[in-house]
């Protein structure tokens, strides 16, 4: 038998929660990383001799029995809002984001490539190692009332929605790229041109960090059913997802409702539509979603924060209705934190549906792991501890600071960890995060990157 090539990475004496279907309670165990990034193996005991024979010390990582999963897979993300913490305080979502995109809307294509990689190694230092991200379009934003809003009638710049793929890649998070083709009616020649640009350019990054290209819709905002046309159009020409923003906002319900529609005749109901938010729905449109293989993207925090409402999550999964979940804008989750996310998702469902069985507690771990990539079609790189997939995973250790006796590793993961117990966090095989610190030394340049020209930014607007 001709032996296994040595391991790049080798990690022992962990409980993995590896959020493999066909391995469903956590297990003390070992795994070990390839030249690739890639998983090699995943099993439970001690690794054999030849397995741990000849390897470094730099080339093992003894967990010491803390708690091992998969990275955290946000299904849904706006990673240039990175640099807009704190804004829209009081507003519901369409003065919320007038009040964020105040700044970034005079921001140029190179200060919005440091905000998104502000938000992309934020991500990364809390666990998050892969993201759905809306890019910024670069197009003025006009709300008409509460539950009405616009963006301005253009086709986005390729070189300016590039600029943030780079800075997902230079920060090292991988990613699906969600690009808008145009605020319409807008010529579909022109953004269906603007996005080949889009698709050309992507290609030239590394496909281990950006693993998709995807089309951000825009009927939520659309004037008219050509904006679905255009989108059906863009996905059927490469093969793209499309993660429309849909029924979010409590306001101009029926308006809202009535676009369902717009999909349906578009011919857009399938498996590469994933609804983002999807709360103000009814019965007949969740069981035609579910029905036609659609998707959900959840982002429990920010629909508390800006009182957008609670998804409907139990009908939707008794529907067969895939779910993954987002920690949404960095500016309105405002804290990148995917265990809170987890418990405010958890007490949201259990609060609206007076039962703890609405959403146990690895369900809602499986949602924010494997779910989410199988909902975004990348769950055979991330989302799970399993051979072939990338070695993305973190360190999660209940010692420290001391939560007590682990009674049940998914009790304790979920419920009483957090932040401050996140030890590690490795990409690939390779450690980019140890506590709060960042291993990138580049880190600290764009923190300052992001201060000085937001500052500037402020400063031009406010005439200041």
């Amino acid at each position: 038998m001709t032996p296994l090539p040595a391991p790049r990475l080798l990690v022992r004496n962990a409980v993995l929660l590896t959020m493999d279907p066909d391995r469903p309670d956590p297990f003390r165990g070992w795994f070990t990383v390839g030249d690739d990034g890639r998983l090699t193996a995943v099993e439970a005991g001690d690794p054999p001799d030849e397995v741990t024979a000849g390897l470094a010390d730099d080339q093992v990582l003894d967990a010491g029995g803390a708690l091992v999963g998969p990275g955290f897979v946000s299904a849904h993300s706006h990673l240039f809002t990175s640099g807009s913490r704190g804004l829209g305080m009081d507003q519901s979502l369409y003065g919320w984001i007038e009040a964020m995109t105040r700044y970034t809307a005079a921001a140029g294509a190179e200060d919005i490539y440091w905000t998104t990689r502000h938000g992309a190694q934020d991500f990364l230092r809390n666990g998050i190692t892969t993201a759905y991200d809306f890019t910024d379009p670069g197009l003025a934003f006009d709300r008409e009332s509460a539950g009405v809003a616009r963006y301005a009638t253009a086709v986005p710049d390729p070189q300016y929605l590039h600029a943030q793929a780079r800075a997902k890649a230079d920060a090292g998070l991988r990613s699906v790229h969600s690009v808008m083709l145009g605020q319409g009616p807008v010529d579909h020649d022109a953004a269906l041109a603007g996005l080949d640009e889009v698709v050309r350019l992507a290609a030239g990054l590394d496909p281990d960090l950006l693993l998709r290209v995807a089309v951000s819709g825009t009927v939520q905002w659309a004037e008219s059913p050509d904006a679905a046309v255009l989108e059906v159009a863009a996905m059927r020409r490469h093969g793209l997802l499309n993660q429309p923003h849909f029924l979010e906002t409590p306001h101009e319900v029926e308006l809202q409702q009535s676009k369902f529609g717009w999909y349906r005749d578009a011919g857009a109901l399938g498996p590469d539509l994933v609804f983002g938010h999807f709360i103000q729905t009814t019965d007949e449109i969740i069981a035609e979603a579910a029905a036609a293989g659609c998707g959900m993207s959840w982002q429990p925090m920010s629909n508390g924060r800006l009182a957008s409402g609670v998804a409907r999550i139990p009908e939707m999964r008794a529907l067969g209705m895939r779910v993954g979940i987002g920690l949404d804008d960095q500016s309105c989750t405002d804290v990148s934190d995917p265990f809170g996310n987890m418990r405010t998702a958890l007490a949201l469902v259990r609060a609206t549906y007076h039962d703890p069985a609405a959403l146990p507690v690895q369900d809602v771990l499986e949602l924010h792991t494997r779910g989410s990539a199988e909902v975004l079609g990348i769950d055979h790189a991330v989302g799970s501890l399993r051979v072939g997939r990338f070695a993305d995973f973190l360190v999660v250790d209940p010692r420290s600071p001391d939560t007590g006796p682990v009674w049940n590793a998914y009790g304790t993961y979920v419920l009483a960890c957090s932040l401050r117990n996140l030890r590690q966090v490795w990409s690939g095989g390779r450690l980019v995060a140890e506590g709060a610190a960042l291993c990138d030394p580049q880190s600290a340049e764009v923190e300052a990157q992001v201060h000085e020209r937001l500052a500037r930014v402020r400063a031009e607007v406010d005439g200041t």
